[in-house]
């Protein structure tokens, strides 16, 4: 769903018509709608976040690879606080949010589609360049370039949404028993055809266009010519001196070619998780731009936007899944968060036994300090008695 409110194509040619009643959706639909939403926002949200907190926090995470992958999580981000909380309100009432909201949310939702898009394009061009072109990957896929082309990518982006500012409208329609308030479109939904497809073309063929052939080029130069499996048992004679000793081989290579297996079919599963989740939606808007009236099944719809949003939520749980590397760095950065709770519940005790025994070291030095003070005047005063005797000691008293 591009558009939170795009499942209602129809909904302007309503103005100035008056229903008998408000239509409202079922118990049912809510109950689902409501439960879905919180369960895939929720999971989503905290996964992203994760994502992005475990590769800025982590030097060893920080290449360029992840960069587009923190790109993507956060283009996911805006698409579960755009699109999938606003329906959970939507759902059992009218819009709420008024004006504002229904520019502003709409363009986020847009936002974060597309630059969901264009990161899963460009961490697809660059394991291709890492993979095909190694020598040319040392300069070309790095961290720094990355970020530029992430930030490119996002101020393209951003320009190309705001045309949906002048674009939606908040429409009101008159019930008997009621005014419903809907974020909709400012003219006849046909008007919108030409935006559609050219966002089908350029943020869904396109990138998926582009995957397949990248990624048949990828598994050909991957699972073409394998190393061979016993490279490690490999050994070569070494002569020092009298001695003659057998020295494994290190296969480095080996299991550089093995991570990067891995790391491609990790990104070969979001592309294709992104490509069958995101099927539906796509489908029924071309679908519905030639059917008059169009196909508008409530279950269905549901079901589109169910979709929508756990292509946004499922990602972190692919990478924790198939990466042992975000794997270890999620327990990471729990445990990091568990010590920390446990350190600031700890701080306070220590501090105050620390106070207790710097107090109880004080009065014990006190003590320890009068006793040797008596002590000294005591031998100071023999000392006397034996050089002038009692009587002048005393007298001087």
């Amino acid at each position: 769903m591009d558009n939170s409110t795009s499942t209602y194509p129809d909904r302007n040619s309503s103005d100035g018509q008056t229903l008998a009643t408000m239509p409202e959706n079922s118990l049912e639909v809510q109950a689902v709608t409501i439960s879905l939403s919180l369960l895939i926002c929720g999971v989503g949200i905290a996964g992203n976040v994760m994502v992005v907190l475990v590769v800025i926090r982590s030097k060893h995470m920080m290449t360029a690879t992840n960069c587009y992958l923190v790109s993507l999580a956060m283009a996911d981000l805006t698409v579960l606080l755009a699109a999938g909380l606003p329906n959970i309100s939507e759902v059992v009432a009218s819009w709420i949010y008024g004006y504002a909201g229904c520019v502003c949310i709409t363009y986020l939702q847009y936002l974060g589609i597309n630059v969901s898009s264009c990161s899963i394009t460009a961490f697809t061009t660059e394991r291709y360049i890492a993979i095909c072109h190694s020598i040319k990957a040392q300069f070309i896929c790095t961290v720094s370039r990355a970020k530029k082309i992430i930030a490119c990518v996002w101020i393209f982006t951003s320009l190309y949404c705001i045309m949906w500012f002048f674009l939606v409208d908040t429409n009101e329609t008159i019930y008997s028993n009621g005014v419903v308030v809907r974020c909709g479109y400012r003219v006849s939904r046909n008007l919108y055809m030409p935006i559609y497809f050219l966002d089908f073309t350029l943020f869904y063929v396109v990138p998926l266009v582009v995957a397949s052939v990248l990624y048949g080029l990828i598994a050909r130069i991957l699972f073409r010519d394998p190393l061979p499996s016993n490279l490690s048992e490999q050994r070569l004679s070494v002569h020092q001196g009298r001695r003659h000793s057998s020295v494994k081989v290190s296969c480095r290579a080996n299991s550089a070619a093995s991570s990067r297996k891995q790391v491609t079919k990790m990104l070969a599963v979001v592309v294709v998780l992104f490509a069958l989740l995101w099927m539906p939606y796509r489908t029924l808007v071309v679908v519905n731009s030639f059917m008059d009236p169009p196909y508008l099944n409530t279950w269905f719809l549901l079901f589109c936007r169910m979709c929508i949003y756990t292509n946004s939520a499922v990602n972190p749980i692919i990478y924790n899944a198939m990466s042992q590397k975000f794997r270890a760095a999620f327990k990471r950065l729990c445990v990091c968060k568990r010590r920390s709770d446990q350190s600031r519940a700890s701080k306070s005790t220590v501090s105050v036994y620390y106070s207790v025994i710097k107090d109880s070291s004080s009065e014990s030095s006190m003590k320890k300090h009068g006793t040797e003070h008596i002590k000294g005047i005591d031998e100071f005063v023999s000392s006397l008695e034996q050089i002038w005797g009692k009587s002048f000691v005393f007298s001087r008293c």
